[in-house]
C-alpha cells in the first residue's frame, strides 16, 4: 500500500526533528523506530524513549485517501533519505513487514515492527497551568541555565532543570551541588505557584529545536507531564518526582566585596590560565587587592600561568579558589557586555551577576587550592 509520494525534503525535515531523541541500541527495538501516520493529506511522525515524546507533521498533496501508519529504524530511514540527491521524489510503500522505498533508480527495504506495539503516550488534557512566550525568549533562559545541571548525579533531581511559574515570572534554575544558575522570563499574565522539574534529556532537545524567532511556544503543566507546542512540533515530557533545593537559601544577598568587570576580557584571561590549571581539579585561584584583580593557575608539573587585570576595587583584600570551568561555562553563556562578581571571604560562596539586571544570578562554591 502506497504511504507516501514526495520530495526527500518534506520527509527528511519532520524526520530530523523527532530522531533526536531515539537511542540506537534499545533494550526496546520498538524504541529505536518512528511511527508515520497517514491521514489523507497529513503525515505524522512521532518518536519516544518512553520519557519524552515528540510529533511533528507534515503534508503531502499526493493524496492518499486511506489511513495507514507504519514504524520503521528512524536513523536507517533519515540516513537513506539524507544520502539521495537534492529534489529527489521519494515514494514510500508498505508490503507485509516491510517498507519499501523508491527514489529514481534507487531500491531500499527496511524491516518494520507491528504499529499496535508503539508506546504513545495516552492523551493527556488535565492542564494545570498554561503560558505562551517567544520562543527565543524560552531558548534564552534555558541557555542561561542548562550548564549547570549535574551529569548521572545518584540525586536524580538535579540531573534536570527547574522550571517554575510564579504571579508574573517564569523561572528556570538549575545546580549540580557545586554552583548554581537562576534566571527568570518577566510573564504577561499572572499565574498560580506551579513547578516541575525537567529532564536533562528535555532540556537540550529543546535547546536545539527552538528558534530565535518571536514565534509562540506554548507551554502548558499537565498531571505528571509538560508539554511543549511550537512551530509544527508537539514536545511531551514526563517530569523528574523529586524535591528540588530551595535556591532562595543558596544565593548569597549580602556579599560587600563588589567588582564590575568585562565579561570578554575576564573570560579571554581565565581560557589563558585555565590551560596550566591541574587537569583532575581545574582550579584558579583569584586574588583581590586594591585596583587589581590576579588570576593563577598551576599544575602538577610545578607550571604556572599569572594574569592581572585592572579593577576598580578598594576593599579588604581577598584570595578565593574556584573550578575554572564553573567559572568559564557561565561567562560563555551570558551575552552581557559586564559581569559583577560579588564576593564573602575565602570560604563563602562567590555571585556573579549583570550589573542593572535582577533576572539572571550565578552562584559558585569557593575550593581550597
Amino acid at each position: 500500500m502506497k504511504l507516501i509520494q514526495a520530495d526527500k525534503d518534506i520527509l527528511l525535515k519532520p524526520l530530523q526533528t523527532v530522531t533526536g531523541i531515539v537511542e540506537r541500541r534499545h533494550t526496546l527495538p520498538i524504541l529505536s523506530n518512528v511511527l508515520i501516520e497517514r491521514k489523507n493529506d497529513e503525515i505524522s511522525f512521532i518518536a519516544t524513549d518512553l520519557e519524552i515524546q515528540i510529533t511533528t507533521s507534515t503534508r503531502d498533496s499526493n493524496t492518499v485517501t486511506e489511513g495507514h501508519s507504519v514504524t520503521v529504524a528512524a536513523k536507517k530511514l533519515q540516513d537513506i533519505l539524507r544520502a539521495l540527491p537534492d529534489k529527489t521524489e521519494v515514494t514510500l510503500e508498505t508490503k507485509e513487514n516491510r517498507l519499501q522505498g523508491k527514489a529514481g533508480k534507487s531500491r531500499f527495504s527496511l524491516q518494520t515492527l507491528p504499529v499496535e506495539d508503539f508506546p504513545k503516550f495516552p492523551e493527556n488534557t488535565e492542564s494545570q497551568a498554561k503560558i505562551t512566550v517567544k520562543q527565543k525568549e524560552l531558548k534564552h533562559l534555558l541557555f542561561l541555565v542548562q550548564y549547570a545541571m549535574a551529569q548521572q548525579d545518584i540525586r536524580y533531581y538535579l540531573n534536570g532543570l527547574l522550571l517554575l511559574m510564579e504571579e508574573n515570572h517564569l523561572k528556570a534554575v538549575a545546580t549540580d551541588g557545586h554552583r548554581l544558575a537562576f534566571a527568570l522570563l518577566a510573564l504577561e499574565t499572572p499565574q498560580e505557584k506551579r513547578e516541575v522539574i525537567l529532564p536533562r534529556k528535555v532540556v537540550l532537545e529543546l535547546a536545539k529545536q527552538l528558534n530565535d524567532s518571536d514565534e509562540p511556544i506554548t507551554v502548558e503543566i499537565l498531571q505528571n507531564q509538560i508539554r511543549f507546542i511550537f512551530s509544527s512540533v508537539i514536545l511531551i515530557s514526563k517530569v523528574v518526582d523529586g524535591k528540588f533545593p530551595d535556591y532562595n537559601r543558596v544565593i548569597p544577598v549580602d556579599h560587600q566585596k563588589q567588582i564590575d568587570i568585562n565579561r570578554l576580557l575576564l573570560l579571554q584571561t581565565l581560557q589563558r590560565a585555565s590551560i596550566l590549571s591541574n587537569e583532575k581539579f581545574r582550579g584558579v585561584r583569584l586574588i583581590l587587592t586594591t585596583g587589581n584583580l590576579r588570576i593563577v593557575c598551576n599544575n602538577a608539573e610545578q607550571e604556572e600561568a599569572e594574569e592581572e587585570l585592572e579593577v576598580q576595587y578598594d576593599g579588604e583584600a581577598l584570595d578565593i579558589g574556584f573550578n575554572v570551568t564553573y567559572l568559564l561555562d557561565v561567562l560563555n553563556n551570558l551575552t552581557s557586555e559586564t559581569v559583577r562578581c560579588s564576593f564573602g571571604d575565602a570560604n563563602s560562596s562567590a555571585l556573579i551577576t549583570i550589573p542593572g539586571n535582577e533576572d539572571f544570578k550565578y552562584v559558585v562554591m569557593p575550593m581550597r587550592i
